[in-house]
């Protein structure tokens, strides 16, 4: 099988969320970028299935020239090659333009499969999967959590779980899969891994010359906002046994007597 992994360059963040003085970006100087753990799934899936398969495993990423730390990262599991369509220092993208720049890559090979998270964990759209289905003209599934492949490998199985419910879908091949975290348990870069990524070759081609075949005018982000941190209050419900009663009514209330 060829497969095709779309991944995105996103900040890491594990604590409170500072933006820059401008609000326009995530201040990153106390953290750094990874991929969505999405993607990271969709990458172990994509290798997994050519492990079964065989064929091989691209991954490509919009973005600036330090998004090919990630893409060096997925080749350490696995991938065998990279294409990063690189934009411009401070270029903003949508999912129109993230969309098309994308479609050039996966129409320009015969590619059995597409994968992608089902959404980035930055912007959390949820559009990118379906226009590069819509674009490419093939099947979609989003929110997967596994996948089936047929052993003669014309169509694959694409199981979700909606509302307590297994939903399952029978697709052909070619199609573009957009999957989600905990479909599988994605492995540690070898050694070996790592030094093969380090020195493999990225294939770099710049925004502008696929941007034209974005059709409409792509969303421009004004400003970002800190969601405000839920309030927290306390109430004494009383001191010693006086407090009591108020203590078995709180209780009740809950569900716990």
């Amino acid at each position: 099988m060829e497969i095709l992994v779309c991944v995105k360059r996103v900040p890491t963040v594990g604590g409170a969320i500072a933006l820059t003085a401008d609000r326009r970006a995530i201040d990153t100087k106390s953290s750094g970028f990874t991929i969505s753990p999405h993607e990271e799934c969709a990458v172990e899936e994509a290798v997994r299935l050519v492990e079964r398969f065989g064929g091989s495993v691209t991954v490509v990423s919009l973005g600036p020239v330090e998004a090919e730390e990630q893409l060096r990262a997925c080749m350490a599991l696995g991938a065998s090659g990279a294409v990063l369509v690189e934009t411009a220092p401070g270029e903003e993208t949508g999912p129109l333009t993230t969309a098309a720049a994308l479609h050039s890559v996966a129409a320009s090979a015969a590619y059995d499969l597409v994968l992608l998270g089902n959404e980035a964990s930055d912007t959390g759209d949820y559009q990118v999967g379906i226009r590069l289905a819509h674009l490419l003209g093939r099947p979609v599934a989003t929110g997967i959590k596994a996948i089936t492949v047929a052993d003669d490998g014309a169509s694959l199985a694409a199981s979700r779980t909606y509302r307590g419910v297994t939903e399952t879908f029978t697709l052909p091949l070619p199609c573009v899969v957009t999957v989600k975290e905990g479909i599988n348990l994605p492995r540690y870069p070898s050694l070996p891994g790592r030094l093969r990524a380090k020195r493999a070759a990225i294939t770099r081609i710049p925004l502008s010359s696929v941007a034209a075949s974005a059709p409409v005018p792509d969303v421009r982000m004004v400003r970002l906002r800190v969601p405000d941190a839920p309030k927290k209050q306390a109430t004494v419900l009383g001191r010693g046994a006086d407090a009591v009663p108020a203590l078995v009514s709180v209780l009740a209330d809950i569900g716990v007597l």
